[in-house]
């Protein structure tokens, strides 16, 4: 079974289209990576925030209206005109969303919650269900009137990227015929909390790779592709996933479970080391997951240029794997060839096995990219995107 991307949509750090995206991607800038006190008003955090006017949910039944969706439906509208044109004779009940979450519509359980403690009731605008991770899902097929199978995946950094694989699965057993897949996480006190409270943010913009690393930045983005079995340039060539249960928290250091959902990735793909033209590594700079990664990749992937790419968007945790497979997208499709740069310090870390970390401008020929994603838990997957 062959899965193509039909259509991306993307808004984050880098920008609101995906020309925008696009052009700062691989000049290695971020005008939304920047320092705020928005989610923590006793610690200046660097944050990748999306500054973009939101379409309006005032439209949407009071449990859909969040900043979450609204930032969904800003992704929906850049792939609605190839996705109406692709399902203009397809049954609605075969039309399927699979959305990977971590917050939902958090951020208004919080305010809502400050409104009751400061006035003794909650707001009119507020209701319980806003926060429910199914909500992203019930939102697009609300808005587009579909039918088929619609649900959320929840596994902290994975999920963006399980929504592809899962996607993928409902094409290859004919449960649809086309597929919405991605993520959508906004920033909210809870999570930058959360992270803050096991020392994991980065107390300036992250470094992946670097011997000075210290943590994360986390960042906010929607991201949909969609998938079916119409050609088009960019395909799902195949996806490996893994549960090492190492720790509730902290990846196995061996990379035993990363280095599963590679192997399998690539037997899916019937590919090897040598098709691979770019690896995005899951990059955290936090002090396990580089080192377990650099190990695994190394080991695997040897000589494949890679790099992180969130000290440029950010850690979209419930996204993150899907706003990546956007910018693997845009790898395979960008007409000058050019490769998303590994943007940090330059201090290597000589405990980390070294890999050929992407230089801004590096350009290479390539024809399939890998995509790591690794969470909570010990659970893992690696994609494989090719032309």
């Amino acid at each position: 079974m062959t899965c193509y991307i039909n259509a991306v949509g993307a808004l984050c750090a880098l920008g609101n289209t995906l020309q925008d995206i696009r052009e700062h991607l691989f000049a290695g800038v971020s005008p939304g990576l920047r320092a705020t006190t928005a989610y923590s008003p006793q610690r200046e955090m660097f944050l990748g925030q999306v500054d973009a006017e939101l379409p309006s949910v005032e439209h949407l039944p009071l449990p859909l209206r969040s900043r979450n969706n609204a930032m969904l439906l800003a992704a929906l509208a850049q792939i609605r005109p190839a996705l109406e044109a692709l399902t203009r004779d397809v049954a609605p009940e075969r039309i399927a969303i699979v959305v990977g979450s971590s917050t939902s519509g958090i951020s208004h359980g919080e305010d809502a919650m400050r409104t009751w403690v400061e006035q003794g009731d909650l707001p009119d605008d507020f209701h319980y269900r806003q926060q429910e991770l199914g909500s992203p899902a019930a939102l697009l097929a609300h808005e587009l009137g579909v039918t088929g199978p619609a649900y959320c995946i929840s596994t902290a950094c994975t999920s963006g990227a399980k929504a592809i694989a899962a996607g993928a699965r409902l094409l290859q057993h004919d449960v649809a015929d086309v597929v919405i897949v991605g993520g959508a996480d906004t920033l909210a006190r809870f999570t930058v909390a959360g992270f803050g409270s096991i020392e994991s943010i980065a107390p300036g913009v992250c470094l992946p790779s670097s011997v000075n690393r210290r943590g994360i930045n986390l960042g906010e983005a929607a991201a949909l592709l969609v998938l079916s079995k119409t050609p088009a340039t960019v395909r799902v060539a195949g996806w490996g996933e893994s549960s090492d249960a190492h720790h509730i928290s902290a990846p196995a250091p061996d990379g035993r479970g990363a280095r599963a959902a590679i192997e399998q990735a690539l037997q899916r793909a019937e590919m090897t080391a040598a098709d691979i033209g770019y690896a995005n590594l899951h990059g955290t700079a936090t002090p396990q997951n580089d080192a377990m990664e650099h190990a695994a990749v190394a080991a695997l992937l040897p000589g494949v240029p890679a790099s992180s790419t969130k000290a440029l968007t950010g850690h979209c945790l419930g996204t993150a794997g899907s706003l990546e497979a956007v910018l693997a997208w845009l790898t395979l499709t960008d007409p000058a060839h050019r490769l998303p740069p590994h943007c940090w310090d330059g201090a290597a870390d000589p405990a980390l096995a070294p890999l050929p970390l992407v230089a801004v401008g590096q350009t290479a020929a390539v024809r399939a990219v890998i995509s790591n994603s690794f969470a909570f838990g010990g659970n893992n997957i690696a994609l494989v995107l090719a032309t």
